[in-house]
């Protein structure tokens, strides 16, 4: 295991509300991504799971406490530099594929380049069109794609302009079983073939079992973590954890 930290939290909090009716989503996190790794986060549902990686990702302020990606504290950062460090960092991939119908895949996933003014590397992104086994697909627009076709633009998206780290919300939560099977072998891949960073948030004990790490969150707080997950030692995780929960 590398030791290197892709993004970390250090006591982090995030409120809303104030006075009596607030409410801690989350409740001092402290927490360490591992480069090159795979990372679930999973929980009840109003555990906080897409409020941390909200703010891990920078999407979201912070209460109290820091978060960082790699070195940089991006609690401290102006919305400017933030915007920044999101476009040239962070990649994303969302459970609803937020694909640009009037543009073709290709447009799609050239995007974030092409918003950051940066000319894309031909050899890498022929090697992630490959991976992702869309190169007869890239002239044709999303409504002419399946839903695994779409998530997977998304994917290649995500990892074109070579992120630090990718952040995946529920990225099969819209795919049926075969085309999420999919999505995550390329998330597999890319994190063990090109040494990428991946934290996901979902609910799915399958997608789960495809990383090397399980965070749990309940009220806020990181109550449990697996590593080598597979889906029997998950589903017990989380049955305990919600009937722990009420």
């Amino acid at each position: 295991m590398g030791t290197q930290v892709a993004a970390s939290t250090h006591e982090l909090r995030k409120v809303y509300g104030k006075g009596e009716a607030s409410v801690a989503a989350l409740d001092g996190i402290d927490l360490d991504i591992g480069a090159g790794q795979f990372t679930a986060i999973m929980g009840p549902s109003g555990s906080g799971k897409s409020t941390l990686m909200h703010c891990l990702a920078g999407l979201d302020s912070v209460t109290s406490g820091r978060a960082h990606i790699g070195d940089t504290d991006i609690t401290r950062l102006k919305e400017k530099d933030l915007t920044r460090l999101r476009r040239d960092r962070v990649g994303f991939i969302f459970q609803a594929f937020n694909l640009i119908p009037t543009l073709t895949a290709e447009e799609n996933i050239l995007l974030p380049l092409a918003i950051a003014g940066r000319k894309p590397d031909q050899q890498w992104f022929d090697l992630v069109i490959d991976t992702v086994g869309l190169r007869n697909r890239l002239g044709h627009r999303p409504n002419e794609l399946s839903g695994g076709q779409q998530q997977r633009v998304a994917c290649a998206r995500a990892l074109v302009s070579k992120p630090s780290i990718i952040f995946a919300d529920e990225p099969t939560g819209n795919l049926d079983s075969t085309s999420g099977a999919e999505v995550l072998g390329f998330l597999r891949r890319s994190v063990d073939e090109f040494d990428q960073t991946i934290v996901m948030v979902t609910h799915d004990p399958v997608a789960a079992s495809h990383t090397d790490r399980v965070l749990f969150l309940a009220d806020g707080r990181i109550v449990d973590e697996l590593w080598e997950p597979d889906r029997e030692t998950v589903l017990e995780r989380m049955v305990a954890l919600t009937n722990g929960a009420h």
